[in-house]
């Protein structure tokens, strides 16, 4: 099952810059053992939506307790919601080369 994760940041642009390599490679590992969908910034920087596979509610709830960002305190506020895809288009989904 799918769960959508809505996340708003704090306002400190550099606290999140520091932990963000450690952030990104939190949810490579997720992606690498097929608990993360799709993830992503918002493009104004205000915060980002995270797609997580999971069984239930409380395991997405750990996924996202255990993010660096969340155990680093750069989290505002974040919304974890069951998803469900009906339509996707896995060309506009490619990530871009870094």
């Amino acid at each position: 099952m799918k769960f959508a994760n809505y996340i708003h940041y704090v306002e400190d642009q550099d606290a999140i810059a520091a932990i963000r390599p450690t952030h990104r490679a939190y949810l490579h590992g997720l992606l690498e053992r097929g608990q993360l969908a799709a993830a992503g910034p918002f493009a104004d920087g205000s915060g980002a939506l995270f797609i997580y596979e999971a069984d239930d509610i409380d395991t997405a709830r750990g996924l996202a307790e255990a993010d660096p960002y969340t155990l680093g305190g750069v989290i505002k506020q974040q919304t974890i919601t069951p998803w469900t895809l009906v339509y996707s288009n896995p060309g506009l989904l490619q990530q871009p080369e870094e």
